[in-house]
This record gives structure tokens, sequence and C-alpha cells, in this order.
């Protein structure tokens, strides 16, 4: 699917269109909307950025109990952990 916003429309926000991309997906990533690499898929920019780009406005990551769990069954695959 893809969403088509008039010209007029993004040039009303006096944004870029890369700003604008990373605004919609700031605001989907702090409704948890979308996930951290959706996000910084959507903003175009790397997850790394993305987590900076969040910092700098104070929003926090979203890492639960489920992110944790799948970081550890990563690890163990990799053979890091037990």
């Amino acid at each position: 699917m893809s969403v088509v916003i008039p010209d007029n429309i993004v040039y009303s926000t006096r944004m870029t269109e890369e700003e604008l991309l990373q605004e919609i997906a700031v605001l989907l990533y702090q409704k948890e909307k979308l996930s951290m690499g959706q996000a910084s898929k959507l903003a175009r920019m790397s997850q790394w950025q993305f987590q900076l780009l969040l910092g700098s406005r104070k929003i926090p990551i979203h890492y639960d109990v489920t992110d944790f769990e799948n970081d550890l069954n990563t690890l163990r695959e990799m053979g890091r952990i037990k």
C-alpha cells in the first residue's frame, strides 16, 4: 500500500519529505503501532540513528519482557549464553 500526501500539504508543514517521514515514524513508534525496526525503516534511518533521534526527544525505547526473552533466545542460538 502506498500513501500519497499532496505536495501542498507537505509544503504547508515546512518540512522536507525526510523530516515528515521521521515525524510519522516517531509518532507511530510512540503509540506502539510500529516496532523499532519498522519505524526506523519508515524514517529511512538505521535503528541506531532512530534511537538517537528518540533520545534527543527524550522518548523512551520500548523494551518489554517479550523483547528480553527474544534477545535471550538469540544469544542462546549464537552460543553466547546457555
